[in-house]
């Protein structure tokens, strides 16, 4: 990848994110407007805030991607398929599973794989299947269960493993999704997220294997304001 990439390019890796609790009706509409007005990927909001997303992004090629068992992931299989059921049915396009890490961490690994398995079904059972993004929480694993998160992730049939909630304890880091890329290959999409704040955060990650950057820092991204002497809208 070269040193710096154009405004464009980034944009198209962007999920401009807004899951504060105390995110407005507002707030959301300023957020979808900088998403439709940056050409980013989806805007990133709680699931009471997707029906006004999809409402406001309705004929844009932006899409609404929404959270779900969100941070904490200890959530029941049934009332996360229950969950994913009810935001897609108010516009979400793209779902953002938190996997139930208890289990992961006490080797109930086929919990958590039916626990991937009712969001992806709900979502892959839609006449326009959503794309599924399976959070790990990567600060609160070893290595080997970062692996092997990812690993049940994709064998369940997800789109992508996210790294973080960005509610935890630690972010992305390039060392973790360099990690996932190795264990899934090159195939899989990888979503970076907690923590990208400036462009050489978001050009790290997508250099070691990221393909999504969700960050709530995105359009300071794209107009290069954390780069000295460089202008918005201009290559940075």
């Amino acid at each position: 990848m070269p040193p710096s990439m154009p405004t464009m390019s980034l944009a198209r890796y962007i999920e401009h994110t807004l899951l504060k609790p105390e995110a407005t009706p507002a707030q959301i509409a300023k957020l979808c407007a900088e998403a439709r007005d940056h050409h980013f990927a989806s805007v990133c909001v709680n699931p009471a805030n997707v029906a006004q997303a999809a409402q406001l992004l309705q004929g844009t090629p932006v899409a609404v991607c929404t959270v779900i068992g969100f941070p904490l992931g200890a959530s029941l299989p049934e009332v996360k398929a229950y969950e994913t059921l009810q935001a897609l049915n108010q516009g979400a396009a793209e779902i953002d599973m938190v996997i139930n890490i208890g289990a992961l961490k006490a080797g109930r690994l086929e919990q958590v794989r039916q626990d991937i398995t009712a969001v992806v079904q709900t979502c892959k059972a839609r006449p326009a299947p959503a794309l599924v993004k399976v959070i790990i929480e990567a600060c609160l694993l070893t290595d080997d269960e970062k692996v092997r998160a990812s690993l049940i992730a994709q064998s369940a049939g997800a789109d992508f493993v996210k790294t973080s909630t960005g509610f935890s304890t630690g972010g992305a880091t390039v060392a973790d999704v360099a990690l996932i890329r190795r264990a899934v290959g090159p195939a899989m999409g990888i979503k970076a997220a907690g923590g990208v704040r400036t462009c050489a955060d978001a050009e790290a990650m997508i250099a070691a294997g990221a393909t999504r950057i969700g960050t709530s820092s995105g359009v300071k991204l794209v107009q290069g304001l954390d780069r000295p002497g460089e202008a918005a809208g201009h290559k940075y």
